[in-house]
């Protein structure tokens, strides 16, 4: 098989990433006809077919899918290369991608992004809010160097750099006229009017897994996707969420919420995780804020 021009793979890339070659023109700006060209040329050079066209969209073939997984790992070689550069510069320049969990999101700015913005002021950071299985996927395809997140699943791909057990906890609010117990069974949650997140999110997945193993079924009076919807639900009077103590840092501090223990092994064994891509050389930038979460952040201290 000869050479192939590797410039062609960013279309194909743009094509696989936005589910039709007209999406990936848009994005990339360009006539479709010259999406399409351009595929074509490198599945003629390759010999293979990389993209199975459908009605609703196209589809990676399996030759396909390894031109993803090298695109992705040269893409990402370039940006430590970069990294690299800027290390021989000093550190003035560069950029830092996050995911992460809303419950993390006044811990981070709090500790490590106020600490490193400080420090380093010309070195811009991303900062995307997603589930748990979103954050882990944008961690494993590098679309983010950095994850912060809640009792994510086993994956390979992914490593935890920092890891801290953080219970969950029921979050109740302070002032309430129902007097709540010194400790929380499930059976107590079933009972009262409960906020909880979907099940994308590693709180819920967790809550599910405790569902089961106490052969009982908590049924929420509130699903949302937003952690501040839930603590709203409690400020409000309306019933008990659960979070670990982390998410609501601030409400505890203030008196406003107050934290309950829940007498439940599962829930009492979670942990907050800081997950890079496993083998990725992470910029010196992304290093160094790895290094301030680890270090500043409520989620990776020791729980009371």
């Amino acid at each position: 098989m000869q050479a192939f021009n590797e410039s062609r793979l960013a279309y194909f890339f743009a094509a696989v990433q936005c589910g039709t070659v007209r999406a990936a023109a848009d994005k990339l700006d360009i006539a479709p006809s010259a999406v399409s060209r351009q595929i074509a040329l490198l599945e003629q050079e390759l010999a293979l077919a990389v993209l199975e066209r459908h009605r609703r969209g196209v589809v990676p073939t399996q030759a396909g899918q390894l031109l993803i997984d090298y695109y992705r790992e040269q893409t990402a070689h370039q940006s430590d290369l970069l990294s690299k550069l800027q290390e021989v510069r000093g550190l003035k320049r560069g950029h830092v991608d996050v995911a992460l969990g809303e419950g993390f999101v006044v811990d981070f700015m709090q500790g490590p992004m106020a600490h490193f913005s400080q420090r380093h002021p010309h070195i811009s950071v991303t900062l995307d809010l997603a589930g748990t299985n979103d954050v882990l996927r944008r961690v494993a395809e590098d679309e983010a160097e950095i994850g912060l997140v809640y009792q994510p699943p086993h994956d390979p791909k992914i490593v935890s750099r920092a890891v801290q057990r953080q219970p969950m906890r029921a979050i109740v609010r302070a002032n309430s006229a129902l007097q709540p117990p010194e400790r929380f069974t499930l059976a107590d949650l079933a009972s009262r009017p409960l906020a909880l997140t979907h099940s994308s999110y590693g709180t819920r997945q967790l809550l599910g897994l405790a569902e089961y193993a106490a052969k009982l079924k908590l049924t929420p009076a509130l699903t949302s996707n937003s952690i501040n919807v839930l603590k709203q639900f409690v400020r409000s009077g309306l019933g008990v969420t659960v979070l670990p103590e982390f998410a609501v840092t601030a409400e505890l501090e203030s008196g406003e919420l107050r934290a309950i223990p829940i007498d439940d092994p599962v829930l009492e064994a979670a942990e907050a995780h800081l997950i890079t891509r496993t083998g990725r050389k992470l910029s010196v930038a992304a290093n160094r804020l790895v290094s301030y979460c680890s270090s500043l952040m409520q989620a990776f201290q020791v729980t009371r």
